[in-house]
């Protein structure tokens, strides 16, 4: 059986490291996992190509949101962002679904975070997107968004609406007071928040998507502060579980084996140690 990751660039993506560490932890010999270079305006024809080999592909950028158009379903939350980064092949069917939002959710939970009431997400791009999901499904029923462009926060404002969350928009030169969250999820771009300096409240937890390179300005200014941090490897990791037991129809992953693979092939970084 056959599974892939699909980008734009894809040379550097860690998904199979993940992905072949598993089927070599859980004894499925017979499993590869691949990447290949696909723009938008190939991913049609590339998914009409495959056989019944393939069980499933993993979707990075620019693909997440015309993936959706080449499904023949999508599951609930991958249809309120608007976006999938996975597309399961199963009985001749392509379903569609978005493994960031609950991937958030598995990491967070791993340090003992399984609900937050008010959540603030720093920049308002496609990443942005799985982040309202995320705060959505944590309990969350306002989310503030700080961004240089208001016009880009309005971009989320369908989205909200159909996760039913209140999106609040900010400036960018008020995104100090993000600290007063109970969760930050950092979604913005290398060097965009690097002079940022919150005032962090008792107990707030950073999530900065971003791992290389680690730390970031935010996230070490942050752990100075006594802030807990989550990186985007532990998000790579999260989403990268979820769907390995979609495309193998398995429910238990073996998440230490991929684990340790994924920080094994960043060399300047080391495990944490599983909650």
């Amino acid at each position: 059986m056959r599974a892939a990751v699909l980008g734009k660039p894809i040379e550097h993506s860690l998904s199979p490291v993940i992905h072949n560490a598993g089927y070599a932890a859980a004894g499925l010999a017979d499993w590869t996992y691949t990447r290949h270079e696909c723009d938008e305006s190939g991913l049609a024809a590339f998914v009409d190509g495959l056989d019944s080999d393939w069980a499933g592909l993993s979707l990075t950028m620019p693909l997440k949101e015309v993936a959706l158009d080449v499904a023949d379903e999508a599951t609930e939350v991958a249809e309120a962002i608007g976006a999938a980064n996975t597309l399961v092949l199963r009985g001749g069917r392509r379903i569609a679904d978005n493994t960031d939002a609950p991937g958030i959710v598995d990491a967070l939970a791993e340090t003992g975070m399984k609900s937050a009431d008010e959540v603030a997400v720093l920049g308002a791009g496609g990443s942005a997107r799985g982040a309202l999901a995320a705060a959505r499904q944590l309990g969350a029923a306002k989310v503030t968004v700080y961004a240089r462009r208001r016009e880009a926060i309005s971009e989320l404002e369908p989205v909200a609406s159909r996760l039913g969350l209140e999106l609040e928009a900010a400036g960018w030169d008020e995104a100090e007071r993000c600290g007063r969250a109970d969760l930050v999820i950092a979604t913005v771009p290398k060097g965009a928040a690097d002079g940022l300096r919150p005032v962090w409240g008792e107990g707030t937890v950073l999530f900065d998507i971003l791992y290389d390179p680690w730390p970031t300005p935010l996230a070490a200014a942050a752990e100075r502060d006594g802030v807990r941090v989550l990186d985007g490897l532990a998000l790579l990791l999260a989403q990268a579980v979820r769907q390995w037991t979609q495309f193998t129809g398995t429910d238990r992953a073996p998440v230490a084996a991929m684990r340790e693979a994924l920080y094994g092939a960043v060399p300047s970084r080391s495990a944490p140690e599983a909650q």
